[in-house]
């Protein structure tokens, strides 16, 4: 086990304990209101002896985490010190969060979800509750906590609008698009809450566990039952084995090895015989050459724009930045006027030229290969031009994504 620290929201220290080999899976544990990283004691073992590294953190104001001389509890606070310390790891965990944990997350990963985490599971989250099951669950939390010596600013649990929360939760639902379960006991309150349902039904990719036997903590009341949904959930959504391709095998594990290489995005124009414009998205492009200066694509034999593209004497390639997003998608799709919808000005060599693009480059043919259910397009580079100050458009296993500085 190695500590460790994170730096969260306006610089506050978080402590965690790290545990497993750097090169498994990654998990991340959140704990409830009330409690410290210690409550996951049994499940981080288990994780990490079913192939897992494990970080177990302290919230803010809980365990040896700091405690903020600002007094800022809010829900708010507790979520981008969760931002913070996801851009902190080394690679996308499965966030595994319980009760106030799971507000946390579920707030946390309704924007950007798969930019930030692999997967998440939701342990025991109530969505509304009256007054006095609140005060039953914080009662429970903290006789829990008490367990393992507990640390907690009291103002910690004290310091949050539970009615806004609840509102919140419901409308952050349907960001929530990644792998997800819902864990919860199968007789609890939580399971009855005001709320529980229409959050249920709002996940976009979920799927509800309900813990026979178990009431207000399922991870507590029964730890095994608990291992096994969780552990079969990472085992399908997160594999340890890595998987595989071999020649005549499905070509869609193929086409998910060659997403693992995260690649710009760029939408390749020329004009057509009548001279009208075309287009099409394509992220297979490379430098080839600076003297002379050439660049290639890959276009499918089968794209729309193929037979064009092959025999134009002039193309441009247009790189994307993180606002073309929309075009990336029109120009990907079939049966609309992609050039109506975008706004462009013609290149030098009058090629389209997507305006607010990171950069562009006007080429003239260079050669033309056959590569299988593709065709390689060589181009001479004539003119280029490029925004510095603009961040790319990235795509990476067949998702979207941005650069991140952490």
């Amino acid at each position: 086990m190695t500590a460790a620290s994170f730096k969260g929201f306006g610089g506050i220290r978080l402590e965690a304990d790290i545990t497993g080999d750097e090169n498994d899976p990654a998990i991340l544990l959140l704990h409830g209101a009330g409690q410290t990283r210690a409550v996951w004691s049994t499940v981080a073992e288990a994780l990490v002896q079913a192939g897992r590294r494990v970080v177990n953190i302290d919230l803010r104001g809980h365990g040896a985490s700091e405690w903020p001389a600002d007094g800022r509890y809010d829900i708010d606070a507790f979520v981008e010190d969760l931002r913070a310390v996801l851009a902190q790891m080394g690679s996308r965990p499965v966030v595994v969060a319980a009760t106030l944990g799971g507000w946390i997350a579920s707030l946390a990963l309704s924007t950007d979800a798969a930019n930030l985490a692999a997967g998440l599971v939701l342990v025991d989250m109530p969505v509304r509750s009256d007054a006095d099951t609140a005060r039953k669950i914080g009662e429970r939390l903290r006789k829990v906590g008490s367990a393992h010596e507990p640390r907690w600013d009291p103002l910690a649990i004290s310091g949050i609008d539970v009615a806004k929360v609840a509102d919140r939760l419901i409308a952050a639902a349907p960001g929530l698009n990644l792998p997800t379960q819902v864990i919860r006991g199968g007789i609890s309150w939580v399971q009855r809450a005001q709320g529980t349902a229409e959050f249920d039904a709002a996940l976009p990719n979920a799927e509800v566990v309900e813990v026979e036997d178990a009431d207000l903590l399922v991870v507590t009341d029964r730890t095994e039952a608990f291992l096994a949904s969780l552990l079969d959930f990472l085992e399908r959504k997160q594999p340890r084995a890595a998987s595989e391709f071999r020649s005549g095998s499905d070509a869609r594990t193929l086409r998910d090895a060659m997403g693992c290489f995260a690649t710009g995005i760029t939408v390749i124009t020329a004009l057509g015989p009548d001279d009208k414009p075309v287009g099409l998205t394509a992220n297979s492009f490379t430098s080839v050459s600076l003297d002379p200066p050439l660049l290639l694509l890959c276009i499918a034999n089968n794209a729309g724009t193929a037979p064009i593209l092959r025999e134009a004497e002039h193309f441009a390639v247009n790189l994307l930045q993180t606002s073309q997003q929309p075009a990336s998608n029109r120009f990907a799709g079939k049966g609309e006027d992609r050039f109506a919808a975008t706004a462009w000005t013609p290149g030098e060599t009058g090629m389209p030229l997507l305006d607010g693009s990171l950069g562009s480059f006007e080429c003239k043919r260079h050669a033309v290969h056959d590569g299988g259910d593709h065709f390689v397009l060589v181009g001479e580079v004539v003119r280029a031009q490029f925004e510095p100050r603009r961040d790319p458009l990235l795509y990476f296993r067949g998702k979207y994504r941005r650069l991140h500085f952490a």
